[in-house]
């Protein structure tokens, strides 16, 4: 029978994840990585539970530095015009970790779990850590999702001015400005095909907030993502059969991106899905569950 576990902190390799797990125990494992500065909520329960009716082990998890993982805040992050300016230039930039050690942690977690091998599913910066996870330890994942992510080439085209200065304004200081903040943000990246209800979206909203608000963690972890600069090249090296997801109107990471992401890692299929942005609007849910779990039956099959 399909349950769902209680959230607890695990130990993965001296790095203390928060994890919680959908589906039976002997259930093909799944693991959910979300992106940058979101907590495994963004990974909504009944998005989970409908993943575990199609016969997987779901398990979503915080990342380091965000939710109720570890965080690390005796670590300082370079500033984003530093970083800015470091990523234009292609120079190298001291950062507190990297996505190789973020990388590092699903493999750890997955020890910690007795886990052998597990399909991966990455959206947006968690696109970018389930890449090199299976770049960097093929024999660990069965599969591989890229959600909205890239492949980090510096020729793709970026983010427009507007999207950038929205994603570089300073820490709230309440519930409020946060609240403020984040309606402004996800009205700009989301989905214009699949606008949320704004009151749903502002209660989603405050329960991130209240849950754990860490504006140094997002920090830390976008410095993490400028220091990786392009993975072109551990893509081509991913053994995992590959599905890449992308929103044909994404304005923060360009559906160029997806595109190019699928293009060096060998045999990726494509799915590109009109008037996506760069969010998981509830509306599309039950295709995402879809061509996750084809994908994932597909790959074992094959």
């Amino acid at each position: 029978m399909s349950r769902k576990s209680e959230e607890r902190l695990i130990d993965a390799g001296g790095v203390e994840l928060n994890v919680q797990e959908f589906g039976d125990d002997s259930s093909p494992p799944l693991v959910l990585i979300m992106g940058l500065g979101m907590q495994m909520i963004s990974w909504p329960e009944i998005f989970c539970k409908r993943l575990a009716s199609q016969g997987y082990r779901v398990i979503r998890f915080d990342n380091r530095d965000s939710g109720l993982s570890q965080k690390f805040n005796h670590l300082r992050a370079p500033g984003p015009l530093k970083l800015l300016a470091a990523s234009k230039l292609r120079l190298p930039v001291k950062v507190p970790y990297s996505l190789q050690d973020m990388a590092g942690d699903v493999v750890k977690l997955l020890d910690a779990l007795e886990i052998d091998a597990a399909h991966l599913v990455g959206a947006s910066m968690g696109g970018m850590i389930a890449q090199l996870t299976a770049a960097l330890y093929p024999e660990r994942v069965m599969s591989l999702t890229s959600i909205m992510s890239s492949s980090g080439n510096p020729t793709l085209p970026q983010p427009s001015r507007a999207v950038l200065m929205t994603l570089m304004r300073p820490a709230a200081d309440s519930e409020e400005s946060y609240l403020q903040g984040a309606l402004q943000t996800w009205k700009l990246i989301g989905s214009p095909a699949y606008p949320p209800d704004e009151k749903e979206l502002s209660e989603r909203l405050r329960l991130t907030y209240r849950r754990n608000y860490c504006p140094g963690g997002t920090a830390r972890q976008l410095a993490a993502i400028s220091a990786c600069g392009s993975r072109v090249n551990e893509l081509k090296t991913i053994i995992a059969p590959t599905l890449v997801i992308h929103g044909k109107a994404d304005p923060l990471v360009p559906v160029e991106a997806g595109i190019d992401t699928a293009h060096h890692i060998p045999g990726a299929k494509l799915e590109l899905i009109e008037g996506m942005g760069h969010d998981l609007p509830q509306t599309l849910w039950s295709q995402f569950v879809e061509l996750i779990s084809e994908h994932s039956r597909n790959a074992v099959a094959n």
